[in-house]
This record gives structure tokens, C-alpha cells and sequence, in this order.
């Protein structure tokens, strides 16, 4: 699909999009997140730059991708379902010189909350009386429902069944009333869950994130262009730098002078999405002073701590358990291996509809080395175990092929809890853990031993106490209050105080 926004109002042709998730057969049964979000301000054309930084955040949505720019009198949007480069194919003849202008910004999707259309893909833009607005989010705003029958009364008219487009009204209505800083102000007062934008008005660049931290969102500079992203691995394809992470409840205007601080709401907590660490995030980002990769190597060497073994091989569930697995071998001096193979043009794990899909995935994605399993004691290493449909295949695979003993190792805590902060974990049966002991877990998935990293150890790995992290999905206790489920803190977004 491709829309030009013109100041007319006009939109253009909306051809078929590539297939959605749900009818690709290839793919497994990870949850996935729910976007990444990238900005560009500066003294080039900001669209090379944006398709090569969703290009580096491809592995935080593969549903649909976006870019809307700014030329200084028209906003131009292109966005379609589908890959990066399926939406921008670079390919003789195609050019994208319509998406002209120093600042834009970027999106890439994969849905937890809107149906999975076009309609719902970002970015997402809109004129108003000072002018145009476009927005991009990662993350999931919990009270968008009732904002939106709030919008309703009071005119508003929606497209889409996005919590994105519900919070673009909100920005929109309170910035026409109240100005910019006062009109962000006002809506992050109303605003409730987890999000990390970036946010066009007219040629105006801001990153906005919310006050408890749990999505991250990150500031660099490349050349003369200073660029908001949803991780640092961005500014490395760029050959930029990153400059920090954008502080919990800040919100920054990129100019021409750099990175200006507006205002920042906080009352002193963080709730940082602990499964960023374990699973999403690429392992060569930093996210709020912590690299992934060292995190996850020490979440493999305080697990081979915990749940020591003797084995004679180590192997990871590629891709997401290589460093925990490696990280693993060097404490317990098991020897590390490659044993699984990964089919590269099978796509990344997403949440599947069927178990026979699952199970054709599975097969699809991974094949053994098998002089490296048979007739070995096996410890098998993934960063978390969601369903148990894949780890269940991959144990069954691994006995097919001769292995002596299998020893599952897991990086994360049992997750058993929905997540309501834009990760696609939504309900209770859908996890392996929910109302059973480890034993009856390691019966489930054929292990011979199952090994799960405590909450102790998690936060240790990460270098945050646990009162800084978001960990919803392994307690049940969830750091904004949503309807039915434990609140673990007890202080309302009313009460922080602004800076």
C-alpha cells in the first residue's frame, strides 16, 4: 500500500499487500513485539537513512512497514503489509524520491492490539489546524478503549481499530488546545500502558516515552542528522553514534542545535520490560546502560550456576539462545556447538493459529547436526518457553537423532501471566507454565531435566533491582493498574511530578 498526503487530503492507490503472518506457513510460535519506531531530523534527505535504520529494527515487526516525511509543505506516506524490502523494494527502476524532506519517521509493526490490516499499519497521519501530524508507537496503550469513547463524544472520528490512531487524537486535540509542551503534558496525563513514539508535527521532530520506562527508546547522531530509535543498533548500520537513552516519561525535540529536553514525568520509578533483554531486542543494542549481549551471556552462566549438569555438549535454540548458551558453556566448562541449523528464509518465530502449523514450522525452521547429538548428553539452551510446542519439537528431534540425554536450560523465569504492554501474550492458556510444577513441565516438552532461571537471578543478569523492571509476565503483578490483575505499584500517573 502506499499513501501520499498531500495538503489536499488526498490519498493514492492502495494496491494488495504482502501476505500477513497468519497465512505464511513457515513460521513458529515466539511471541513477537509489537513495533519499532525510528525518527530523522536534520540537513539531508531523511529517507535512506530511515529505510536503512527499519531495516535494523526488522526483527521488532515484520507485519507491515512505513515511512511518512516532511518537505516542508506536504507530508508524503508510503506504507504497505510485508518486510521492509517488500514494501521498499530496492530493485532497478523503483525509486522513492516522492518521500522528499530532512525529517520523517519510521515504522514497523507486528500487531497485539488491531486486526492485522493496512489500515493499522504505521505510521499513521493526520491534518489539524496547525498543521500535519504523524505519529509512529511501539508498545500498548491499556486504557484506549475508553479514551476512544471519550474522543467519540467530543467528535472525533476513527478509521482504524489501533491504539496508535487513539493516541494520535488525544496528542492532536490537546496540542491544537493547549500548545505543544502543555499539550503533550496533558495527554501523557491521560495516557495509560507502555509507549516509545516518535512523533512529526509539520517539520518538528519529538520522541516521546512513557513515565515508567517499559518500552526503550534511544537518541544518536549520524552525520549532520540526529536520529530517535527504538534501539542503539541503528546508529552502528548508520556509522552514527548513540547519544543516551530518552529518560522514562521525557519528551525531546530534535533541532538544529541537537537534543532539547522538554519536560519529563516520573515519580522516581521504572517498570523496563525485562523480556527486551531476554528475547527482543538485538543482542548488539543497549538499552537503558545495559548491552543485551553481556546481559544474556550472564544470564547463561548464572543458569549453568543454578542448574548445574554433566553433559558433553552445549547448544543453543538458535537465534535468541546463543548467548545464553554460550554464557552457559564458559561456567560449566561444558564445551559450546552450533547443533541446530536454522532455515534464514523461514521468517522469525511468531505466535502461530494452529498446532499444525506450529508443528510444520518447527521443521521447517531447524535441522540437526547430528555428529554433534548422537550419542551425546545434551544441554539445550532457549531464552524462554512460551507455549512449549517448539522446545517439545526440538527435544523430540534431538532423541530422533540420537541424543543420550537432553538437559533443557532455559534463560527466563516460567512465564505464565498475559502481557499488556505490547507484547502478543495474551492469554493464560496459551503458556506452558500456567498450573504446572517444573517436573510437569519437563514431562510435557520430554526433557530429561528442565532447568528454569529464577527471578533472583534474571534481575541480577540484568543489573536492575526488580522494583526497576516490568516482570507482569513471570508474577502476575503488573506496574500499571490494569482491571482484574494485581497492581504492584500504588502510585498514579496524577501524582509524578513534572521537571
Amino acid at each position: 500500500m502506499e499513501n501520499t498526503l498531500t495538503t489536499s487530503g488526498k490519498r493514492g492507490a492502495l494496491p494488495v499487500g504482502s501476505p500477513t503472518p497468519e497465512s505464511d506457513p513457515t513460521i513458529g510460535q515466539k511471541p513477537d513485539e509489537h513495533c519499532a519506531v525510528v525518527g530523522i531530523y536534520g540537513k539531508e534527505q531523511a529517507f535512506y537513512d530511515l529505510l536503512v535504520s527499519l531495516k535494523a529494527l526488522q526483527h521488532r515487526g515484520q507485519e507491515s512497514a512505513g515511512i511518512a516525511t516532511f518537505d516542508g509543505s506536504v507530508v508524503h506516506l508510503k506504507k504497505g503489509m510485508g518486510l521492509v524490502s517488500e514494501v521498499f523494494p530496492e530493485r532497478e527502476g523503483v525509486t522513492y524520491g516522492s518521500l522528499s524532506g530532512n525529517v520523517g519517521i519510521g515504522h514497523t509493526r507486528y500487531s497485539t492490539q488491531g486486526t492485522k490490516t493496512i489500515e493499522n499499519a504505521g505510521p499513521f497521519v493526520i491534518s489539524n489546524s496547525i498543521g500535519y501530524m504523524a505519529i509512529s508507537h511501539n508498545g500498548e496503550i491499556t486504557n484506549a478503549e475508553p479514551l476512544k469513547e471519550e474522543l467519540k463524544k467530543k467528535g472525533s472520528a476513527f478509521l482504524t481499530s489501533s491504539d496508535t490512531e487513539v493516541m494520535l487524537m488525544e496528542l492532536s486535540r490537546e496540542i491544537v488546545e493547549k500548545g505543544v509542551k502543555n499539550g503533550f503534558r496533558a495527554a501523557v496525563s491521560k495516557l495509560k500502558g507502555a509507549y516509545a513514539v516518535t512523533v512529526l508535527i509539520n517539520d518538528r521532530l519529538f520522541g516521546l516515552r512513557d513515565p515508567l520506562g517499559i518500552r526503550p527508546l534511544v537518541v544518536g547522531k549520524v552525520r549532520d542528522n540526529y536520529v530517535i530509535a527504538s534501539e542503539s543498533c541503528v546508529f552502528e548500520s548508520l556509522d552514527g553514534e548513540m547519544i543516551r537513552d530518552i529518560k522514562p516519561g521525557e519528551l525531546v525535540e530534535i533541532t538544529n542545535d541537537g537534543v532539547e529536553s522538554i519536560f519529563t514525568v516520573n515519580n522516581g520509578k521504572t517498570a523496563h520490560c525485562m523480556f527486551e533483554y531476554v528475547y527482543f531486542a538485538r543482542p548488539d543494542s543497549i538499552i537503558d546502560d545495559m548491552e543485551v549481549f553481556t546481559v544474556r551471556t550472564e544470564i547463561g552462566r548464572l543458569l549453568a550456576k543454578e542448574h548445574p549438569v554433566d553433559a558433553d555438549v552445549v547448544i543453543p535454540v538458535p537465534d535468541s539462545g546463543r548467548a545464553q548458551a554460550l554464557g552457559f558453556s564458559n561456567e560449566s566448562g561444558i564445551p559450546y556447538s552450533e547443533g541446530l541449523i536454522k532455515n534464514r528464509y523461514s521468517g522469525r518465530t511468531f505466535i502461530m493459529p494452529t498446532q499444525k502449523s506450529r508443528s510444520a514450522a518447527v521443521k521447517l525452521k531447524l535441522n540437526p547436526i547430528k555428529s554433534v547429538i548422537s550419542g551425546k548428553k545434551v544441554v539445550l539452551v532457549d531464552d524462554s518457553i512460551i507455549r512449549g510446542n517448539t522446545i517439545r519439537h526440538i527435544v523430540a528431534m534431538l532423541r530422533r537423532n540420537g541424543a543420550a540425554e537432553i538437559h533443557v536450560r532455559v534463560g527466563s523465569p516460567p512465564i505464565a501471566h498475559a502481557c499488556y504492554f505490547g507484547v502478543d501474550m495474551k492469554t493464560k492458556d496459551q503458556f506452558v507454565a500456567t498450573g504446572k510444577t517444573v517436573d510437569q513441565i519437563r514431562e510435557e516438552i520430554g526433557a530429561d531435566s528442565l532447568g528454569y532461571l529464577s527471578i533472583h537471578n534474571l534481575t541480577k543478569a540484568i543489573g536492575k533491582p526488580g522494583k526497576a523492571l516490568c516482570l507482569g509476565c513471570l508474577t502476575g503483578e503488573y506496574p500499571v493498574n490494569i482491571a482484574g490483575e494485581k497492581y504492584s505499584y500504588q502510585a498514579e500517573l496524577e501524582g509524578y511530578q513534572v521537571s
